[in-house]
């Protein structure tokens, strides 16, 4: 029955396996720093593994009074952010990275992209979201978020005054890779220690509810997911017979589960089994008919996520929620009420429990968005947003 069921739903929810090329140079912007890397067998780091973080700095005559790290969402990558970092590059120090198996951190596209720029012609990148087989966890991107803070501090004392307060603009999924990375780093040692603020946009706190028709054969089954998940060995102080009920239905269902989408992680099976990201998802990223044509011309962007990093996600974002009231940096959190990519209700839930936390945090609600990408809406709310973002910054400063 759940092979049934999963099977539908990967019918009704994905789009059909479509190439996918890049006929461009990647949008680079900033100056452009290699951070060198290692592999897991301590060998010398190769060119792929290395990471590239950019940065745009204000003019000479104006020092920064801070410096800040973009995080990028799912399946994006920082290139499409030069106009944030444009923005907020007029008072801070801004810099920008790829986080694992994404644009020029993507083994695939960062060929593709040396071939365009060495005169190739068009390149094709369908295999771009194979990188993502080693992310059945977000470890690869918290070890990739460290090296990124690590270097903006370097950057930052080096090329201004020391001990400047450094920030975290997080969207998304790169959101929960945030949040969670700086649950785990509570040594007063760590680069945490410099974070003098974090602004999550539309956090990944929360599993996607899918809209329309759809959803109604896919939520019940995402739901389930979700419900055993939580529940999975973790007893949630419900009267016995709950207890019980809960924990049988985990043990049926979560390995199960796990099961299936690993099998159809494997070579030759995801082929046939991981489909193009449906229409319906660009709709709800942006009001904006241009930005939602540039999502659609982006080659830049993966177009399909293997199973087994979504169910990847969905169990991080399980873990997350049982320590989520430990996060202690102050935080201004912005969300869509009817987003359903990132629901409501997982930053409900983390504001709920955290907001006693610092009497920094803050949080706002777009009360009649349903939009997910809050720096590319139109304007004028797009330019609200960021000045609401600077002026919380400018507070911390």
């Amino acid at each position: 029955m759940h092979r049934i069921f999963l099977l539908l739903m990967l019918a009704l929810l994905s789009g059909c396996v479509q190439p996918q090329f890049v006929d461009k140079p990647y949008p680079r912007w900033g100056e452009e720093f290699q951070v060198p890397g290692s592999t897991d067998t301590g060998e010398a780091a190769t060119p792929a593994q290395s990471l590239l973080l950019r940065v745009m700095s204000p003019p000479a005559e104006n020092p920064p009074a801070g410096c800040l790290l973009l995080v990028h969402g799912m399946n994006e990558h920082i290139g499409r952010y030069e106009d944030v970092a444009r923005f907020f590059s007029q008072r801070f120090m801004v810099a920008g990275f790829d986080y694992y198996a994404h644009g020029l951190s993507n083994p695939v596209l960062r060929q593709a992209d040396r071939a365009l720029s060495d005169g190739a012609g068009r390149q094709d990148a369908s295999d771009a979201y194979l990188a993502q087989a080693a992310l059945d966890d977000l470890e690869p991107m918290r070890r990739d978020l460290d090296r990124a803070i690590k270097e903006t501090v370097r950057i930052c004392d080096t090329q201004h005054k020391k001990n400047k307060p450094v920030f975290i603009i997080a969207h998304s999924l790169g959101a929960l890779v945030t949040a969670s990375y700086m649950l785990q780093q509570q040594d007063a040692n760590s680069p945490v220690s410099r974070i003098a603020g974090v602004v999550f946009l539309g956090p990944g706190f929360a599993v996607s509810e899918v809209p329309g028709w759809r959803g109604w054969l896919a939520n019940p089954l995402i739901k389930l997911s979700f419900h055993a998940e939580t529940h999975f060995l973790h007893p949630h102080d419900e009267p016995l017979p709950v207890l019980i009920f809960n924990q049988l239905v985990s043990l049926l269902t979560v390995p199960v589960l796990d099961g299936i989408f690993e099998v159809l992680s494997w070579p030759g099976i995801r082929r046939f089994a991981t489909p193009s990201a449906p229409d319906w998802v660009v709709d709800y990223l942006t009001d904006s008919a241009h930005e939602k044509a540039n999502l659609k011309g982006d080659g830049w962007i993966i177009r399909r996520s293997l199973l087994r990093y979504v169910k990847g996600i969905e169990s991080e974002i399980v873990q997350f929620r049982r320590h989520m009231d430990g996060f202690s940096t102050p935080y201004f959190l912005i969300y869509s009420v009817h987003d359903p990519i990132t629901p409501a209700w997982g930053s409900k839930d983390f504001i709920h429990a955290t907001l006693h936390n610092h009497p920094d945090n803050a949080c706002r609600a777009l009360p009649q968005s349903r939009y997910h990408q809050h720096l590319f809406l139109t304007e004028p709310l797009r330019s609200r947003l960021l000045h609401d973002i600077e002026q919380w910054l400018n507070k911390r400063v």
